[in-house]
């Protein structure tokens, strides 16, 4: 019989997932057990995920503010510490920015506007265009900000982060001083010892500054990317893609990922005889068109997968075939000439018109983002997503 349902993205229930649990297996019985239960089965080339968090917290990779704290100070001295183009969060920064504060006498805190890197705004274009402020060129003091702007709280948390940054530095026991800019050779006016905190933008923000003659610069990633008194880490990410856990706790990024992925997908197959594909997820990559948010506040969408996931698409456009190659033909004539016409693609379409407007991004970043809109990051009690028929087309 024919198949009449493309793709299929079920999100998972499984046990609340506690340090030193066995992913793994969990996420395989689990697997298993839903397609059991809930009358489905698994087929070859099926998509697995599994959210970062859970992965991290089975991992025990937790790191204190107090560890925080001595690797700013190590790194950058201890004394005046420029920090710049963080993002504006509770959840994400808040908890990384007290460690760094207890690292410090003095924190510069210079942040990106109208917006942060994913689209949290400080305030809106039609204020600066109001105000006649060039944000490509002008500084802005914190008094400056507030005589020009007043309070703007964030649309969706309702949370002024201007003030809760800087009365979240000053609780820490440093002196804070905020500035406004979007030229990162701005801090060094203030002080030569910079801890940049953009996420995507990083290396370029690092080059700049060196350049420019800072005399010490580290990256969010290169915090705690090495144990401090025992703690976890995350060689190549450091504190990029932290969440907060406590008030004075970070669950950091998971790490070495690669062999848990591929550990699951033997397991997958010894238990099922199904080739499994299976990955890791942190956050997807898309962006809110109302709040204008960049959901993207990891450094990557997935951390681990396995082998059958790298690549990208390589799709024909069916409304352009049908209204370009087979424009003449109709009813099962045209299913037919376009089933032919998808059997008999190239493996690589680049530059093909009937591939135009197809979406041209990492397998990864689009299961993955589709696995995040599943899931949430609420109280669906899903972090595993099963994706089936992500690969299938007209003809299967």
């Amino acid at each position: 019989m024919e198949r009449r349902i493309g793709t299929i993205s079920r999100g998972v229930r499984c046990p609340i997932i506690r340090e030193g649990d066995n992913i793994g297996k969990i996420v395989v019985d689990s697997v298993i057990e839903a397609a059991e239960i809930e009358g489905f089965a698994l087929r070859d080339r099926d998509v697995v995920a599994v959210t970062e968090s859970v992965v991290a917290r089975a991992q025990g990779n937790y790191a204190s503010v107090e560890a925080i704290a001595e690797d700013v100070k190590t790194k950058l001295g201890g004394e005046t510490v420029g920090v710049i183009f963080p993002i504006l969060s509770r959840n994400r920064f808040a908890i990384c920015l007290r460690g760094i504060a207890m690292g410090a006498k003095k924190v510069v805190l210079m942040l990106n506007y109208p917006s942060d890197e994913v689209g949290n705004a400080l305030v809106s274009l039609d204020q600066l265009d109001e105000a006649g402020i060039n944000p490509y060129s002008d500084v802005l003091s914190e008094t400056k900000y507030r005589e020009l702007f007043g309070e703007n709280p964030h649309p969706f948390t309702g949370v002024d982060y201007v003030k809760y940054y800087g009365d979240l530095i000053r609780s820490c026991g440093a002196e804070a001083e905020i500035v406004l800019a979007n030229d990162p050779r701005v801090i060094l006016r203030y002080t030569e010892n910079v801890l940049n905190c953009d996420i995507h933008s990083r290396a370029r923000t690092k080059r700049i500054l060196r350049d420019a003659g800072a005399k010490r610069v580290f990256g969010l990633d290169e915090i705690l990317n090495a144990p401090v008194n025992g703690s976890g880490y995350n060689e190549k990410y450091g504190l990029l893609g932290s969440n907060k856990s406590t008030e004075d706790k970070v669950k950091l990024f998971p790490q070495d990922c690669f062999s848990l992925v591929e550990d699951m997908q033997k397991q997958f197959m010894e238990r099922t005889g199904k080739n499994i594909e299976v990955m890791v997820y942190g956050d997807g990559a898309f962006k809110d068109p109302v709040g204008k948010i960049w959901e993207l506040a990891d450094p990557i969408v997935s951390p681990a997968y396995t082998k059958g996931l790298e690549g990208t698409p390589n799709e024909l456009k069916l409304k352009y075939l049908a209204d370009n190659d087979y424009a003449d033909l109709k009813g099962e004539e045209l299913k037919k000439a376009i089933e032919s016409a998808i059997r008999e693609k190239d493996g690589n379409l680049v530059g093909n018109m009937a591939s135009q407007g197809t979406t041209p991004r990492r397998l990864t970043d689009l299961i993955g983002s589709l696995c995040d809109l599943t899931s949430g990051s609420g109280d669906k009690g899903t972090p595993i997503v099963l994706v089936q028929g992500y690969f299938d087309n007209l003809t299967d």
